[in-house]
């Protein structure tokens, strides 16, 4: 009898961790920054993230940041980098502390971007540095970070591109759009929509400049492209860019900072005429689909699968039911895409079958003022 009873409390015990676990395993934050416009209040929104349901529920905002348009979290989930598009004289990078428990975001401090318009920021696995891509002064900064997580307005490289390309609109000259660091933290890419290149940088977190030319320094895209957002496949050894300008996305072979191009493909429907503005790009967490978004005429999602060898092939698009889908994200588990409608001040959930890739709309979806970026964070429970 007592080996029963002592069975049957372990079993409970298993029980109750195994349903714990799946709790936590559901839930998650949200948090959105984006363009504020007029708002005075309204800064960076944390939401409650249902990944059962896809189900979101307000939970803070924090305010006293104009322009949050891109964000970054650190590994551990505590720390929150967002940058500020105010423009003038200099852009900013506030650092916040955030409490899983709560909710809620505090200012830890906050520093210059290193330049104009700053439009990206991401950071390393280690937490020693955030980079920024600078827009309007044509870019990317390395900002180092102290071991509380602080901004280190003392140690900041600057990093200037220069030249044109030949779209006499928008590459007069070099437009820093996004950096990123690669899986083994060794290089930094950084695609500059003015050039028409993709920059590569060797890293190196404990120099006083922490970025150096990769040899080679950089690849070139095809004129006029106006390459904008990079993602790395799971495994490390593809990269992929969407280019804003022509509506099209760059397969690579990625190996020790070099890339070797291997695809073109457009993201535009047959016999398309209008205007074209591409914005973001993300490998699914299973590393099968790549989803690349389109704003202005076309607002939509196009779905394409990943071979074995990186190549992709066309799926699939989806209208993202609003204006300027200039973000997206993929839920951790995989099972939800969310899009930010920029122009129309929305963010809506898909549904992304795991099988096919393809995305179905859900009744869920909220209002937010200008959403441009989304971040999740595990909750505690």
């Amino acid at each position: 009898m007592n080996y029963l009873k002592s069975l049957l409390v372990v079993l409970c015990v298993a029980v109750f961790a195994a349903a714990a676990c799946s709790q936590s395993k559901s839930n998650y934050y949200l948090l959105v920054g984006g363009y504020t416009k007029a708002v005075a209040d309204k800064g960076i929104s944390v939401y409650e993230f249902n990944a059962k349901d896809g189900s979101l529920q307000f939970r803070s905002v924090k305010g006293n940041i104009e322009n949050p348009s891109y964000l970054a979290i650190n590994s551990k989930e505590d720390k929150l980098y967002a940058v500020s598009e105010k423009g003038r004289p200099s852009g900013k990078v506030f650092a916040y502390q955030f409490d899983k428990t709560t909710g809620l975001l505090s200012l830890l401090n906050e520093t210059s971007s290193g330049g104009r318009g700053p439009c990206y920021i991401s950071i390393d696995k280690n937490s020693e540095h955030v980079f920024v891509a600078n827009y309007s002064d044509g870019n990317i900064a390395a900002i180092a970070l102290d071991g509380n997580g602080l901004l280190d307005s003392n140690r900041i490289q600057s990093i200037q591109h220069t030249g044109s390309s030949i779209d006499k609109d928008n590459q007069k000259g070099p437009h820093g759009h996004s950096i990123v660091v690669s899986p083994d933290q060794r290089f930094a890419l950084s695609a500059d929509l003015g050039l028409d290149r993709i920059f590569v940088y060797k890293y190196n977190p404990a120099g006083t400049t922490p970025l150096s030319e990769a040899e080679p320094a950089y690849v070139t895209v095809t004129p006029g492209s106006g390459p904008r957002h990079i993602c790395f496949h799971p495994n490390g050894k593809y990269v992929y860019v969407v280019n804003e300008l022509n509506g099209s996305v760059d397969a690579f072979d990625y190996n020790k900072g070099v890339l070797k191009h291997k695809q073109n493909l457009t993201m535009l429907p047959d016999g398309f005429h209008g205007t074209i503005e591409a914005a973001d790009i993300h490998v699914s967490t299973d590393g099968k689909f790549l989803y690349a978004s389109n704003r202005e005429e076309l607002n939509e999602i196009i779905i394409y699968s990943i071979a074995k060898n990186g190549l992709l092939k066309f799926v699939g698009r989806q209208s993202v039911l609003g204006a300027a889908p200039r973000n997206f994200v993929i839920d951790p588990t995989g099972k939800f895409l969310l899009v930010a409608n920029m122009n129309t001040n929305e963010i809506i959930v898909f549904l992304r079958d795991a099988k096919t890739g393809l995305l179905q709309a859900t009744n869920n979806k909220i209002t937010t003022t200008g959403p441009a970026c989304m971040k999740f964070i595990q909750t505690p429970h």
